[in-house]
């Protein structure tokens, strides 16, 4: 979509109290009032900071704001785009797309360096049968469930029983949230090669390896997740439970 003329040409000048809620405070009015609609693609960092008169540290502090409350979320290589008009619309037994995306790395990511140290031979087994099965499986629920315990697997081999109950807890709503982006945009291919380098990471007693591949796993789902959000001009009341 393109932008109002007035965000590509007009400056913005006026007096802050604070630069950053300054400028959150503008460029949410703008979302709120779909000034900016969704799958509008934000002017780049230095384009604001130009716009606003700010530096790019203000910026960057913005825009996480903004991603922080469900309003934008940012693509990598391709920049930030309007994804809701006003947080959260997009939501998974009662947990939003962003709240999922926000909590899971610093969940998950120690979860696996965790595991690569402490993780037990039938935790290893365990991680390479579900991968198989996934890699088998050809109905899409099915094979969601199977990557809901992987994870959880990780998440118990860590040894910590705070992050298996947290990822337990979650559970359904990953389930939803990895349905959806299956259906979408077949992942299934890629997140399995994901989790094997995982599970790989973890085999070796890599802490280092475990971690920066779910880093990266994690990564490519934030990816796979912004472009539905940027595709859809909001998503449908039936699929808000992330049910399918």
């Amino acid at each position: 979509m393109n932008l109002p003329e007035e965000w590509t040409t007009r400056p913005v000048a006026g007096k802050r109290t604070s630069a950053v809620s300054y400028v959150l405070q503008d460029l949410r009015t703008a979302i709120t009032s779909q000034a900016l609609t969704v799958g509008d693609r934000l002017p780049s960092e230095s384009a604001l900071s130009a716009r606003y008169s700010v530096s790019r540290a203000v910026v960057r502090e913005v825009l996480r704001s903004l991603e922080a409350t469900g309003l934008t979320m940012t693509r990598t290589g391709k920049g930030t785009f309007v994804v809701a008009s006003h947080p959260a619309e997009l939501v998974f037994e009662g947990y939003s797309a962003m709240d999922l995306m926000e909590a899971r790395p610093s969940i998950e990511v120690p979860a696996a360096g965790l595991a690569a140290l402490r993780r037990t031979e039938a935790h290893l087994d365990a991680l390479h049968q579900l991968a198989a099965r996934m890699e088998a499986e050809h109905d899409n629920a099915v094979w969601t469930r199977l990557d809901a315990s992987f994870h959880l697997t990780i998440a118990q081999a860590s040894g910590n029983p705070v992050y298996a109950d947290v990822l337990a807890s979650i559970a359904s709503a990953l389930r939803g949230q990895s349905e959806m982006l299956n259906v979408e945009h077949d992942r299934r291919s890629a997140s399995l090669a994901e989790h094997r380098s995982i599970a790989v990471g973890i085999a070796r007693g890599s802490a280092v390896e475990a971690e920066d591949a779910m880093r990266f796993h994690l990564a490519e789902v934030h990816d796979a997740l912004a472009i539905s959000l940027t595709s859809t001009p909001a998503p449908a009341p039936a699929n808000q439970t992330g049910r399918h």
